[in-house]
């Protein structure tokens, strides 16, 4: 199957005979190209703050309280006649929004590859979840099945939406600048986690000045990332542009047959495929330690609720340097070189966490300060990295494979942290057991001859990868 996707700029356009046009063409292009890489870092900008605010904070602990508000005797909620533990109705909804994420990202990446048309797709997800979001400030009193539907609806909206937007590195950024725009992206999306969880924080804290019940100040802050993600949305909105892309058309099918067809394709460049293996395995301890770390500090060290949000807060401050120094890092050693080293010192701070001794809280925001600086840079690079490895043309399509493995299928990593916590009842050994995933992403990823990689995918090499 042929693809073709118009350059920016053709060839020699403008030129006048004399070099000056092509000159002129030339930094006209480049100036556009900064005008979209501009406009792309402001997604990561707009909807970072639902992922930090919403996700991390605040939804968890208020939509398991209206469950419990709305649960019988027993403890019980009955969604669909079936019964659940109100604590548990958090976690489920969660899954149910993986799922439903999982079949539809392989559909909207096909689509939007065919057609080139990503943008209005952008648009449609972004806006769709931002107003699931919105919707929040209405969460209360015992109606915990609306913010179960609600939360499935954002989650599985900002996972679309992050295929399609990660679709267009690729085409906005150079071979030699990629790790740098990747690594910008993050730094704009953890700015701006971090400044709107300070605000949320003030008003959550300060709710009686401001003559707020805590459930109000709770759906505020909910209802403000939404309103974020919406207003911020409009810049990537307005600056990115579609490529017209001339490829052979074919039926639109399922997610799932769409995910095995993608798969199946992904067959013909076994390196590709190699580095997402490496890559499903080691962000599975990433995102497990990002979701198990505030049960570790207070189930284990025993720290107070307001500790651990200092220490989110510190996560989000420190993740924008340590985007943009391991951006720095990758243009001198290469992307490679610098993802394996980031990964040597996720297991170093898995082993120092290990140690740390309860009820002292500055030890906790020591480790919350190690994981910070290598988060965002290990995220922002491997995104990096996997678009040198997408054929050109299937970008969407690739990117809906690596964001599953970014978001829909980090399962086994809290599964080996339950277990391991179930038979020691130690959470000391729960996150001990989590350095197996980097060290066995280390050894994976360290096969992968990335440079063979990208000649297979038909892509230039950059001069450092």
């Amino acid at each position: 199957m042929s693809t073709r996707t118009t350059a920016e700029t053709e060839p020699g356009a403008g030129d006048d005979g004399n070099g000056g046009g092509a000159a002129d063409g030339g930094k006209a292009a480049a100036a556009a190209r900064k005008r979209e890489q501009h406009g792309w870092y402001f997604y990561d900008f707009a909807c970072s703050v639902y992922s930090t605010s919403v996700l991390t904070v605040f939804l968890g602990p208020y939509l398991t309280a209206v469950a419990k508000a709305a649960a019988d005797a027993q403890g019980y909620v009955h969604p669909l006649g079936i019964p659940v533990r109100a604590g548990s109705f958090f976690a489920y909804a969660v899954s149910a929004s993986v799922i439903v994420a999982v079949l539809i990202m392989p559909l909207v990446g096909a689509v939007a590859d065919r057609g080139g048309r990503k943008k209005p797709l952008l648009a449609a997800a972004a806006y769709t979840g931002a107003a699931a979001t919105t919707g929040m400030f209405f969460l209360g009193g015992d109606h915990y099945l609306l913010g179960g539907l609600l939360l499935i609806v954002a989650n599985a909206s900002l996972a679309v939406s992050m295929v399609l937007y990660n679709a267009y590195l690729p085409q906005i950024a150079g071979p030699d600048e990629r790790d740098t725009v990747s690594s910008r992206g993050w730094a704009f999306g953890y700015t701006s986690g971090a400044f709107v969880l300070v605000l949320n924080l003030v008003l959550f804290q300060g709710h009686d000045s401001f003559g707020l019940s805590e459930g109000a100040a709770v759906r505020i802050c909910l209802a403000s990332a939404g309103l974020w993600w919406g207003a911020f949305a409009i810049i990537p909105l307005r600056r990115l542009r579609d490529r017209t892309v001339v490829r052979e058309a074919g039926p639109a099918v399922s997610g799932w047959k769409q995910l095995i067809a993608t798969l199946k394709d992904m067959r013909r460049y076994p390196l590709t495929l190699s580095f997402l293996l490496a890559y499903l395995i080691y962000n599975d301890g990433v995102q497990t330690v990002i979701s198990q770390a505030s049960i570790y500090g207070s189930e284990e060290l025993e720290l107070e609720q307001s500790t651990l949000i200092v220490a989110v807060l510190l996560v989000q401050v420190l993740a924008v340097a340590g985007a943009l120094g391991m951006g720095r890092l990758a243009r001198t050693y290469g992307a490679k070189r610098t993802i394996l080293g980031s990964l040597a010192a996720w297991g170093l701070t898995l082993a120092a966490g290990y140690f740390l001794p309860a009820r002292t809280p500055v030890w906790f925001f020591a480790l919350a300060s190690m994981i910070g600086l290598v988060l965002g840079g290990s995220q922002a690079l491997s995104r990096s990295l996997f678009s040198h490895l997408v054929p050109a043309g299937k970008e969407a399509e690739y990117f809906s494979a690596y964001e599953m493995s970014d978001r829909g299928l980090s399962w086994v990593g809290p599964l080996v942290f339950g277990l391991t916590y179930q038979v020691t009842g130690s959470y000391r050994d729960a996150i001990i057991s989590l350095v197996v995933f980097f060290a066995l992403g280390f050894v994976l990823l360290a096969r992968v001859p990335v440079r063979r990689a990208v000649e297979a995918a038909g892509n230039p090499v950059p001069e450092r990868i």
